[in-house]
């Protein structure tokens, strides 16, 4: 029996103490590696967090009221909670998204009670803040503002980062690596400042895609004021290609992930890029070999982890986030090799008892 085993008042309750779990069979000889699984939040990954964050902030400084309508751009995850807290805090919430995100976020959006608009592939992630932005100040709604606000990152250094410390302290192990991608960026700065401040000589990595190395290039992020507010990307960055882990780095350097790079004074040689192949192929390892269940993204930080367990110091404690579950990519390449109807091999097994055969 754990103090997750309660009665709560409601839903929102339920997000955060995720648990870490020790990689058995995927983990090199010599290094010790965990993840920590940031889908058992309640609607399923990390951005549960983030959604708490933008809707307390809003509400204690009076920027939304009851009744009102929440506004957000997202590829799915960030959608998918702040329908829930909206659905639980009786507000209205309308989703921009693009149209090469899996259909399945959209549906479970809606099933939450969101609208769902959706924007043209080709425009990417600058397509869907834009509409976001524009439908804000037609219908003077209120705009969550996932990439800029600073509830963002605060929310993961409250929460994230003492969870981590606090795991690891129990089980009497020092964390010597820590590794994540990024979205917002906010659970890099939130938890990477909390991680940092307990423990100086931690080494944080950042992975992002091949093909996406907006932070790794070194070129800068142009930014524009959006009502009122400084922060939001003024275009996509030039540095950016399609790549195929949904939710990871935008075609723009969120605001939040680069005042994380600041707070932190991350050093870009703690990059490590990860081809969408890769992470693909890794979540599919950990879903077959340590019954982790995670989706594209979680496949590409775990990659880069074992990148970093090659060569990381005999004994290393290495931890890994993922960010959510398998089940948001159903309808993508991640699934592509996984059929519905038997093959071969099952038909066969079927055949080896009398009933159903012809």
């Amino acid at each position: 029996m754990t103090d997750r085993c309660r009665v709560y008042d409601d839903i929102t309750q339920t997000i955060g103490q995720t648990p870490i779990v020790k990689i058995n069979k995927l983990a090199p000889e010599g290094v010790n590696m965990y993840a920590k699984l940031e889908y058992f939040n309640p609607l399923g990954s990390v951005k549960d967090r983030l959604a708490m964050a933008i809707i307390e902030g809003a509400e204690a400084r009076g920027e939304l009221k009851p009744g009102g309508t929440v506004i957000e751009a997202t590829s799915g995850n960030t959608g998918i909670a702040l329908a829930m807290v909206c659905a639980q805090r009786g507000y209205k919430f309308v989703a921009t998204m693009a149209a090469s995100f899996s259909v399945e976020r959209r549906k479970i959006m809606r099933m939450l009670g969101a609208k769902v608009i959706v924007t043209p592939a080709p425009l990417g992630g600058m397509g869907m803040v834009k509409k976001a932005e524009e439908l804000a100040e037609k219908h003077g709604w209120f705009l969550a503002r996932q990439f800029e606000t600073e509830d963002n990152a605060a929310y993961h250094k409250k929460t994230t980062g003492p969870e981590i410390l606090a795991a690891f302290e129990k089980a009497g192990l020092k964390l010597d690596y820590w590794v994540t991608g990024y979205g917002t960026g906010g659970t890099f700065a939130g938890t990477g400042e909390a991680l940092k401040a307990a423990i100086p000589d931690i080494k944080i990595v950042l992975s992002e895609p091949v093909g996406a190395g907006l932070i790794a290039s070194g070129v800068a992020q142009d930014r524009k004021e959006v009502l009122g507010k400084f922060g939001a990307p003024a275009n996509p960055h030039p540095e950016w290609k399609p790549h195929p882990i949904q939710g990871w780095t935008p075609n723009f350097i969120p605001k939040v992930c680069e005042d994380g790079l600041k707070v932190l004074n991350f050093n870009k040689d703690n990059i490590v890029l990860v081809e969408g192949k890769a992470a693909m192929d890794t979540a599919m390892n950990l879903a077959k070999m340590e019954g982790i269940f995670c989706g594209v993204s979680g496949g590409g930080t775990f990659a880069t982890a074992l990148e970093v367990a090659k060569k990381a110091p005999p004994g290393s404690n290495i931890l890994a986030m993922i960010p959510d579950t398998a089940e948001r990519y159903m309808s993508t390449p991640l699934f592509a090799a996984i059929e519905a109807e038997m093959n071969e091999e099952e038909k066969a097994l079927f055949d080896t008892t009398p009933l159903g055969k012809a």
